[in-house]
């Protein structure tokens, strides 16, 4: 008697126009080539050690059990107290703020929790690459609104023309991941004024609040009363403490829609590592690491503006995050994503196209570096660079 072949079923995709990211892509690239990676998100520098002494510390104290499901107390307490001296708004830690696997959990469990098959959620274009699939996921629409071209300002006639009612909820970037345009007040306040009469809700993704340059400040939407009442607010301590590889954020909400939070939370994550948990929160007594943030990455924009401003690239206004935008227009005829192939092929340094943030691959003749890198990393780019 033969034994029949083994044969893996044929699985129709739920996501036949999905690739991998661009991230993925242009940093293998990077290493193939020998290139400085300036295309993906991520320092090159190590944490403060007094970060990596404190999560030591809590393992060798045997905190390596579960924690609690929204995250251990001592730093849900950290992070309310924070957002309470910074933008005056009181979350209680009990019910209404969750620790995250990362921002990008955070996003997407956001998004399950109150997006129903059907639900439309405007995302404001270009944007991080997860949105548009973290609402497919959860059966929702996703309603592609640009921010205005050239300034990457939000366009609010065009956002009002958007909301209807099938709309869930609207995504906002701010600073923006990546553009590095940072929403002003005002910009707020119009947002503010706009959701009012509606039932749309807020996810607000601020993984970058404490990289504001000039002398600005971070306009959370916790700072706005009308926008704090309906929003998911997301911030990443990845960003802030130089560890993206920790994948740990967190998520503040009303106390409803927190609990609607964890309800999916529970499910999809239960709970995050206990060591960095606890070790985060005995960081976090001091403030000056995140106050000091925004001098510490505008030295570094500073530095590399300068040395972009000796190539033909026509440099764009960096407010915030740690990305840098150029206009290659008096560099190449390429488009985008096929300057960026050559970019890092021919002279050594990766950047990102803004088109991959576009859903119809939108070409603006813009691409994307990342800054937070070392001095001596921006020097080496540089350097490459100035061949163009």
């Amino acid at each position: 008697m033969s034994t029949p072949a083994a044969r893996t079923p044929v699985l129709a995709t739920k996501f036949p126009t999905m690739g991998t990211t661009i991230f993925t892509v242009m940093s293998a690239l990077a290493t193939e080539k020998g290139a400085v990676n300036l295309g993906q998100g991520f320092p090159d520098f190590d944490c403060d050690p007094r970060l990596v002494d404190a999560v030591t510390d809590a393992m060798r104290k045997g905190l390596n059990q579960y924690p609690p499901m929204p995250g251990v107390p001592a730093l849900r307490a950290a992070v309310a107290a924070k957002i309470e001296a910074m933008y005056g708004h009181n979350y209680d830690p009990a019910s209404e703020v969750t620790i995250t696997a990362g921002a990008t959990q955070a996003i997407i469990t956001a998004i399950l929790a109150v997006v129903r098959p059907g639900d439309e959620v405007i995302v404001l274009e270009p944007c991080y690459d997860s949105y548009v699939p973290n609402i497919e996921l959860a059966g929702g629409i996703a309603v592609r609104v640009p921010l205005t071209p050239g300034t990457f300002r939000p366009d609010f006639d065009r956002i009002a023309a958007a909301i209807n009612g099938r709309t869930r909820a609207i995504l906002v970037n701010s600073p923006h991941n990546p553009s590095a345009t940072v929403w002003s007040g005002s910009d707020m306040l119009k947002l503010q004024e706009l959701l009012e009469p509606t039932d749309v809700l807020l996810i607000s993704d601020e993984v970058y609040e404490h990289m504001v340059f000039d002398g600005q400040e971070h306009q959370s939407a916790a700072r706005f009363p009308g926008l704090a009442a309906r929003a998911f607010i997301v911030s990443s301590f990845g960003k802030t403490y130089h560890v993206t590889g920790w994948k740990v954020g967190y998520v503040a909400a009303p106390q409803a829609l927190t609990a609607e939070f964890r309800k999916v939370h529970q499910f999809n994550v239960f709970t995050v590592n206990t060591p960095v948990q606890h070790g985060l929160a005995a960081y976090m007594a001091d403030a000056q690491p995140y106050l000091q943030l925004p001098a510490f990455y505008q030295r570094k924009r500073d530095l590399f503006r300068e040395g972009l401003a000796r190539t033909k690239f026509r440099v764009l206004p960096s407010e915030g995050s740690y990305f840098q935008c150029v206009d290659i227009s008096a560099v190449s005829s390429l488009n985008e994503a096929d300057f960026c192939k050559w970019l890092t092929t021919e002279i050594g340094v990766a950047a990102i196209p803004l088109s991959a943030f576009y859903g119809n691959g939108f070409d603006q003749r813009v691409v994307r570096f990342c800054f937070a890198k070392k001095e001596e990393t921006l020097h080496s780019a540089l350097d490459r660079l100035a061949r163009l």
